[in-house]
């Protein structure tokens, strides 16, 4: 299902003050290098969730999510202010799952241009089984082939 217009324009708002806030105003020191990747908000406009990545190791992500659990009334309350809705909406924060996915692509294709080039050797020496055309040529008719070359006229035979 698509999102409604003002939903993602109330998203892509949600998205620049988390930012900023992040940036500016949280001085948690729990809180790594986190970057903002997406954020959805539902139909109804009362539920959002901002999907978060964060450098560094497993320790970190936590610690950076412990830092973003404990400011997430302060950011709501930031949200609540700049973006004027009548209802502010509650704020989740998920870890995107992106990098990972990435890193799992590259390495699929790290593997499957590995296999290829394995392949590719072996196919270096290699011969058909069979002929090198496998496909049958037309017999060629001798009588046929006569009597195209003489034409139709038969005074010039």
């Amino acid at each position: 299902m698509a999102d409604s217009p003002r939903a993602r324009k109330l998203a892509d708002a949600i998205q620049q003050i988390v930012a900023t806030m992040l940036d500016t105003r949280i001085k948690d020191p729990r809180l790594g290098f986190v970057t903002v990747t997406d954020v959805r908000v539902t139909g109804d406009l009362q539920h959002a969730t901002v999907f978060y990545t964060v450098l560094g190791d497993d320790e970190e992500r936590a610690s950076s999510a412990a830092a973003l659990a404990s400011a997430k009334g302060l950011i709501r309350s930031e949200v609540g202010k700049r973006t004027g809705v009548r209802l502010t909406p509650t704020l989740e924060f998920v870890p995107d799952a992106l990098p990972e996915t990435a890193a799992h692509l590259e390495d699929a294709l790290r593997r499957a241009a590995a296999d290829d080039a394995a392949l590719a050797a072996k196919r270096q020496g290699a011969a058909y089984a069979g002929d090198a055309d496998p496909y049958r040529a037309p017999a060629e008719d001798t009588d046929a082939a006569e009597d195209a070359d003489a034409g139709d006229d038969p005074q010039q035979r």
